[in-house]
């Protein structure tokens, strides 16, 4: 006889008010959490993950949003049922955060930048546990303990700001469990970390359940690392369960489309795909064909690929870095005395050759993005030389570099920061035509810009509206449109699909190599994802500490790596190893 549910969800139904009326986040949404399991929640934004996870919180804002019906059953330490939807607030706060807790997806925002990370995890056990100051700050030290953060005591007074993104995901997982909770909740708490802090959070967690003993709901739109970690799976989709069931049989015989597009859509570093499926490739058809035969009628030959990266490789190098080295000092004392050197790029040497796409791997702070701002000079190097046409464009004066930069892009990873939120998107890719003098006038411009849309697939009435009337997938694509808009020659894409679900992440990639193809660009795409940055490139540089660990053909170097750490990154990719569907 199964163990009773630990949580009951039923009918569960939420509702927003918007100015286009009223929108239906979830719908009749019914599922159960039993004791020390696993339950992932997967499906793309707006899907209605979320909103299910802070609906068992009752955490929804009111307005605009409300609980139109159902039920949420949980099944307390006293071994009592309770309708957490019918509970007062007074008497609901006995319960979340203590009993249920919930870890969300940025842990900047959901951290107080003015508080002490010590000072943030100490609060929330004293407000759950009957503890001293005394006790509460020994229990925040074993807790930072717990999750592995190094230095504990160092961490209790440390800041958000100065930690890393993995460091401060630690930090909310000690805050959560530190009331010993029945249920944890953990909203894509992996989205956009490196792949190998990725898998130590997955680890983390797993440890932190086997010793208390927790059930665990974890919401990703990635199926390949819900399979690293559920024992159960509900797929989402517009705001219902499309499928569900063990995660070894969802993987090896998913039944719904946009269950196989979602196990379909992330690249798989085994194949050499012509362009990634999505999920809309699944969804627009009734044949009823598996992932793998689909998968198969994309790939490309070894012999074709072969081909086509010996006629890239016989060119004159477009760009050529020789001994780059960009450092910046670190300066203490009163009078901001120089102690010492952040060697960020530490003696890098490469060529790019025209119509080719590099790809630069490696994780946070190995140097990446500090290289791409060195090659556009939006970072002056310390020292060392950046050829671009053969031309030394190292210490040129700005008024001689315009002319250049013209030819040089970069596609930001954060699309929201990239675009400033007063001007709509149509001025948003004018803007760079003006600066360089491109087009007789603005008729003109704006006609260059309505194409360069539809190049991108968004509809001319984008034009108009503004960055927060769009999703991360439209950000992305507005910001794709503003690159192109001055016509370059080179591309860097700085992690520029880290943060998208891996569905608009493959239309995005697709739409990076379509572009490829008709203006003949050339890309240094970086990433912390080696299965994405193998998918993009011809050849792959993999970074660590500054320096180029690894620089070569893209498959030679995820089959043969000569380095422990590129070793690490490919052992870290989330594998779905159960598909074969």
């Amino acid at each position: 006889m199964p163990d009773p549910a630990l949580l009951s969800v039923r009918n569960l139904t939420v509702k927003f008010h918007t100015d286009e009326g009223i929108i239906h986040a979830t719908e009749n949404v019914s599922f159960d959490l039993s004791g020390s399991k696993t339950l992932g929640i997967v499906g793309e934004s707006g899907s209605g993950k979320s909103v299910t996870a802070l609906s068992i919180m009752r955490l929804i804002s009111s307005p605009p949003g409300y609980i139109d019906s159902g039920e949420i059953t949980y099944l307390n330490t006293f071994g009592n049922y309770v309708d957490l939807l019918k509970l007062k607030e007074n008497e609901l706060r006995r319960y979340r955060g203590k009993e249920i807790a919930m870890i969300f997806q940025e842990p900047m925002t959901s951290l107080n930048p003015v508080f002490t990370c010590g000072n943030q995890v100490l609060e929330a056990l004293r407000e759950h546990r009957t503890l001293t100051l005394k006790q509460a700050k020994e229990r925040t030290y074993q807790l930072f303990e717990e999750v592995g953060l190094p230095r504990p005591a160092d961490i209790y007074h440390s800041y958000p700001y100065q930690l890393s993104g993995g460091q401060k995901q630690r930090v909310m997982i000690a805050m959560a469990i530190s009331g010993n909770p029945s249920i944890l909740i953990a909203d894509e708490p992996t989205t956009a970390l490196d792949v190998t802090v990725q898998k130590n959070i997955l680890n983390l967690l797993k440890t932190i359940q086997e010793k208390h003993g927790m059930a665990i709901i974890f919401i990703s739109h990635d199926l390949g690392v819900i399979a690293e970690i559920a024992d159960d799976v509900i797929v989402m989709y517009q705001g219902k369960i499309v499928e569900s069931g063990h995660v070894r049989e969802l993987f090896t015989n998913p039944h719904n489309p946009y269950t196989k597009g979602l196990l379909a859509c992330r690249p798989s570093p085994e194949h050499h795909y012509n362009r990634l499926p999505t999920v809309d490739d699944f969804l627009s058809r009734s044949d009823g064909r598996s992932i793998n035969n689909f998968i198969a009628g994309l790939s490309i030959k070894e012999k074709e690929n072969k081909k086509r990266k010996d006629k890239i490789s016989g060119r004159q190098p477009l760009l050529v870095l020789e001994n780059i080295k960009t450092y910046f000092p670190v300066r203490k004392g009163l009078f901001g005395k120089t102690t010492g050197n952040v060697k960020a790029v530490d003696d890098v040497s490469f060529d790019v050759y025209p119509g080719e796409t590099l790809g630069l791997v490696g994780e946070s702070g190995c140097g990446k993005t500090t290289l791409g701002r060195t090659i556009l000079k939006l970072t002056n190097p310390t020292s060392g030389k950046i050829y671009f046409r053969s031309k030394d464009i190292t210490n040129l004066p700005p008024a001689s570099m315009r002319p250049i930069r013209k030819n040089l892009q970069i596609i930001f990873q954060d699309p929201y920061s990239s675009l400033n939120p007063r001007l709509p998107v149509g001025s948003a890719v004018i803007e760079p035509m003006k600066v360089h003098g491109l087009y007789k006038n603005d008729i003109v411009r704006k006609e260059k810009a309505l194409e360069l849309l539809e190049k991108v697939n968004m509809e001319p009435s984008y034009f108009y509206r503004y960055p927060h009337e769009l999703s991360g997938g439209q950000r992305q694509r507005i910001c794709i449109a503003r690159a192109l808009a001055i016509n370059p020659e080179f591309i860097i894409c700085d992690e520029s699909v880290s943060a998208l679900d891996v569905s608009v992440q493959a239309q995005i990639l697709n739409l990076l190599n379509d572009l490829k193809e008709d203006y003949g660009f050339t890309y240094i795409f970086i990433s912390h994802d080696l299965s994405v940055v193998k998918f993009m490139s011809d050849r792959m540089a993999v970074m660590k500490d500054g320096k180029i660990l690894e620089l070569g053909d893209a498959d030679n170097i995820y089959h043969h790596p000569k380095s422990d750490y590129t070793r690490g990154l490919i052992e870290a990719i989330p594998k779905g190893e159960f598909q074969n569907n």
